[in-house]
């Protein structure tokens, strides 16, 4: 009998042999025959899972994003009895990509949302992947706000939209070492703390920070 070919395997295949290349050489650096020599296929093996090179890269964009949000749910159903903020700091950080064994896969993740500012084909995929986070963030912001009783002052949507925007660019500033993974994580925590605070409340001192004393 023919040898049965694993055609969604092999197409996996190459997508790591992708992010691998352009995490170290960036996308101008991933070539066919570079990738068939990293996936150790051959260049018609990577021609029959792929048409075009820019299907190529679609294909592994998606994968990419597959992982973070299988990192993601799995952190939603492996902690069902956290709170909807405490489950929406978890998730925000896993899309910032702030760990150090994440470190490659940011890298890759920028090199993807650079290309894509200048190519429909892979921003088509960002879009539907920044909306699919942005949905999961809203509906986790609203259950907090319901939780925590915010649910007045605040908008889920615009929430949702901005920490997404700052979950984002938190990963861009890591990178660059503009800022360290700690500090970063320090930044989201705040951002989400301010969240769940009444307008009013925004302007007092938090709870135990010493007020300034007279005469210093």
């Amino acid at each position: 009998m023919p040898k049965q070919v694993d055609h969604l395997g092999r197409r996996r295949l190459i997508a790591e042999a992708v992010c691998h290349l352009a995490d170290e050489h960036g996308l101008e650096g991933v070539t066919l025959r570079d990738v068939a020599a990293r996936a150790q296929v051959s260049m018609g093996a990577v021609q029959r899972c792929f048409r075009t090179k820019e299907e190529m890269l679609v294909f592994a964009l998606g994968h990419i994003g597959e992982r973070i949000t299988e990192r993601v749910q799995a952190r939603l159903v492996g902690s069902p009895a956290q709170s909807a903020g405490t489950t929406l700091g978890h998730a925000a950080a896993e899309v910032s990509l702030l760990r150090g064994e994440h470190r490659a896969e940011a890298r890759v993740w920028l090199a993807f949302v650079a290309q894509a500012a200048v190519s429909e084909a892979l921003a088509e995929p960002l879009r539907a992947n920044y909306a699919a986070v942005q949905e999961m963030f809203t509906r986790l912001v609203a259950e907090a706000a319901e939780d925590t009783g915010s649910a007045g002052h605040l908008d889920p949507v615009r929430a949702a939209r901005t920490l997404l925007a700052l979950a984002d660019g938190l990963t861009a500033h890591v990178l660059i070492g503009h800022l360290t993974a700690e500090e970063a994580h320090d930044i989201l925590h705040a951002h989400l703390v301010g969240l769940w605070q009444r307008p009013a409340e925004m302007s007092r001192p938090a709870s135990g920070t010493p007020g300034r004393r007279s005469g210093r």
